[in-house]
């Protein structure tokens, strides 16, 4: 049984930092810029694939994407040819790259009805990592370069997938704050993961809600036991608490 204090501990940890001025300093900012669900969708899924780093880069970044997209990313999606996906880099995703992920997105839209029914087609009742696994697959269906690949974790494979476990936070959990969308209403927000990293282990272990060293697939198979035991129904609420206190406090 989690103690009372670790979990008003957090609890008051989410409220410090699951409001507005999180969406300032945080990649979350860039589909915050758009109004239409699938610019949001996109936006966010680039945004969240290239989210390893410096924070100011990824965001710089990730603007820098957004412009070359014309601020219409879903119109892009659909309508660009693969020559005007030019000159972008952040750290290994390059233009080979994004001109990969901009045809597998196309994919998604024209032939499987969009992201979020590709990923509520394969969840399960406890657990959005079928739904990973089956989404990588999918994504990479059309002929592709190889090292693409590794810009899509799959937890199938032993990764706790931080990323792509941000990005469906960001579209599955409501909130009453404004921060995460809460636009994909097909899926609960029960079964989805912690985004695990770094500093959201660290301070998970000193709290003494993870034991595993490495932060792998069982890592965060056991963090979202802790934190589902917190909450069942919100339980990535404390993904706040646990980065805010790594990142902006240095707990760990």
């Amino acid at each position: 049984m989690l103690s009372t204090d670790i979990k008003e501990l957090l609890e008051e940890k989410v409220g410090q930092y699951n409001n507005p001025k999180f969406i300032e300093s945080d990649p979350i900012q860039i589909p915050h810029q758009y109004k239409l669900k699938e610019d949001i969708e996109i936006a966010a899924f680039l945004t969240a694939t290239i989210s390893w780093g410096n924070r100011k880069m990824i965001i710089k970044n990730a603007q820098q994407l957004m412009e070359l997209m014309g601020n219409s990313p879903y119109d892009y999606v659909m309508e660009s040819k693969p020559s005007e996906t030019v000159n972008f880099v952040h750290r290994t995703f390059n233009a080979t790259d994004l001109q990969y992920f901009i045809t597998g997105l196309r994919n998604i839209y024209s032939n499987h009805q969009g992201l979020e029914a590709v990923f509520n087609r394969y969840a399960e009742t406890e657990s959005i990592q079928s739904s990973i696994h089956h989404f990588k697959n999918i994504f990479f269906e059309l002929e592709h370069p190889k090292r693409t690949q590794k810009h899509v974790s799959d937890p199938y494979k032993g990764s706790a997938a931080k990323r792509i476990n941000m990005f469906l936070r960001w579209m599955v959990r409501h909130d009453n704050t404004g921060v995460d969308f809460g636009i994909w209403n097909s899926i609960s927000p029960s079964i989805l993961s912690c985004p695990l990293d770094v500093h959201s282990g660290n301070v998970a272990r000193k709290l003494g809600l993870l034991t595993r060293k490495q932060n792998d697939a069982k890592a965060l198979k056991e963090l979202d036991a802790q934190l589902r035991e917190m909450d069942p129904y919100d339980p990535v609420k404390y993904d706040f608490a646990l980065f805010g206190l790594g990142v902006f406090e240095k707990f760990s």
